[in-house]
């Protein structure tokens, strides 16, 4: 059943995800927001920052970045705050077609999703259903939805700024308000946008099949 899905969701648009279903049962009042935008009705600017703020070994890695993990790992051994290293393959996996509950056998399907989405899916394809998917905000799922309600502007016309904005909030989306950044959001995506000029912006899209 997996495989079916991930390879028919390599030409067919997912009609929701698993982490929006989830929302509404938790928070039935809430209305989803959520416009669907293929890979050139999206700036550029959206997809390096959230590259750069989520997964900056993107273009290399087979859905793992065992570097990351492991890092991680050294730091969450002597750190309360948990810190991640799921790519965003892995974050593709887990909102689209998993229920948000930790325990080992989920992460073990999140694993073999990961690889079949990394087999069936070119990247390109990845990150415009990661970029149509991810939470940002209560009741916001994906990137064109986000651009409108916090800046009044179509997905397209992201810039570079307002995108380093929305990616800082990836983390905890629905704590943080990108059109009201507190210092922590203005420095977050400011060190974003370096991130995003040493990967080389579109130079490193370019990169992507």
């Amino acid at each position: 059943m997996s495989f079916c899905s991930i390879f028919a969701m390599r030409w067919f648009n997912p009609l929701g995800s698993m982490l929006m279903l989830e929302r509404k049962i938790s928070n039935w009042n809430i209305t989803q927001q959520r416009i669907w935008k293929d890979w050139d009705e999206i700036s550029d600017n959206i997809k390096i920052a959230v590259i750069a703020s989520e997964d900056q070994n993107f273009s290399n890695h087979w859905g793992f970045d065992f570097k990351a993990i492991n890092i991680a790992f050294k730091y969450n051994k002597n750190n309360k705050k948990i810190h991640g290293a799921s790519t965003i393959t892995q974050q593709v996996a887990k909102n689209i077609f998993l229920w948000p509950a930790r325990s080992w056998i989920r992460k073990g399907f999140e694993s073999w999703l990961t690889i079949l989405i990394e087999l069936i899916w070119p990247k390109k394809r990845t990150l415009e259903i990661y970029l149509n998917c991810v939470e940002w905000g209560e009741g916001i799922f994906g990137i064109e939805a986000a651009s409108r309600h916090y800046f009044n502007v179509s997905a397209k016309q992201l810039t570079p700024y307002q995108a380093s904005l929305l990616a800082a909030t990836l983390p905890n989306p629905r704590k943080w308000d990108p059109a009201s950044p507190d210092d922590y959001l203005q420095k977050k995506a400011k060190w974003i946008q370096t991130q995003m000029n040493n990967l080389g912006g579109k130079n490193y899209l370019a990169k992507l099949k």
